[in-house]
Formats: structure tokens, C-alpha cells, sequence
């Protein structure tokens, strides 16, 4: 499978945030209990084994077929796949589209939203690859002391 030619990920400059002032609203959300916490939402959400896989193999080769998704992703069953599909779905970063042909056809692609989440996991993965060294040096470290 190839590409999609309209996926570009880019590596840009960090955008100028009032760090300060979000860290703060996000503490206080995260505090309250009567109000939702949406960075605790998001995380729990997409935090899981395979919803961050699913997202990049879907950004990767854009629309996917069931089994093809599958194959991508690996070691995962059909039940587990099952419920993330749908879970992504549900959050809208995902969408499904089922042809009435026998057997019935069922194929996946991101939405807008989730191509956004797939840059910025991205860029996570980026900063992982290039922290590796020294947080594999950090634990090391921490094990002889």
C-alpha cells in the first residue's frame, strides 16, 4: 500500500504559548472534580495500546479496510480492534463507511481531527526518538543508585 499523497507532516518551530497561563488552566481543570478535565479525557483516551497505532497506520495509508487495518498494526485481535475503532470513531477521529455489497464492505479513514492527533503524536514520537539516548542513560543511572 502506498502513501497518500495528501499527507504531509512537517516539522515546524513550536508555536509561541503562554506556558504559564495554560499549565495553570489545565492544573485547575484538572483539580475540580465537578468540572470535565479534557487533556485527562483525551490522554485516557488515546493512551491505550493501540489507538495511537491505529491512528498512524491510518495517517500512514490513508482509507483501510478491516483486515488490512489489522495486518498494519499487528499482534492486535479483532475484539480489541473492534472496540478502539469504535472508540476513535466516537471522539471523531476517526470514520467509518460501510458499502451494502455482500459480504458487506466496512472501510476506516482519519477525520480532520484525527489527522491533527496524528501530527501531534507526531511530533511526540519525534521527541522520543531524539530523547531516547538520554533517558535510556537517566534510567541506567537510576538503577546503579
Amino acid at each position: 500500500m502506498s502513501k497518500p499523497s495528501n499527507i504531509e507532516v512537517t516539522n515546524t518551530e513550536p508555536e509561541s504559548v503562554d506556558t504559564g497561563k495554560n499549565m495553570k488552566l489545565i492544573l485547575a481543570r484538572a483539580k475540580d472534580q465537578r468540572n470535565f478535565c479534557p487533556v485527562r479525557d483525551v490522554i485516557h483516551r488515546i493512551s491505550d495500546k493501540w489507538s495511537l497505532l491505529s491512528i498512524l497506520a491510518l495517517g500512514t495509508y490513508g482509507t483501510l479496510r478491516f483486515n488490512a487495518l489489522k495486518k498494519e498494526i499487528g499482534d492486535v485481535s479483532q475484539r480489541m480492534l473492534t472496540v478502539t475503532l469504535r472508540n476513535l470513531e466516537e471522539d471523531g477521529f476517526v470514520s467509518r463507511k460501510i458499502y451494502a455489497e455482500v459480504p458487506p464492505r466496512v472501510e476506516y479513514q482519519l477525520t480532520e481531527m484525527g489527522e491533527g492527533l496524528m501530527q501531534q503524536a507526531l511530533r511526540l514520537a519525534d521527541w522520543a526518538n531524539t530523547q531516547l539516548p538520554g533517558i535510556i542513560s537517566s534510567r541506567e543511572n537510576f538503577k546503579k543508585n
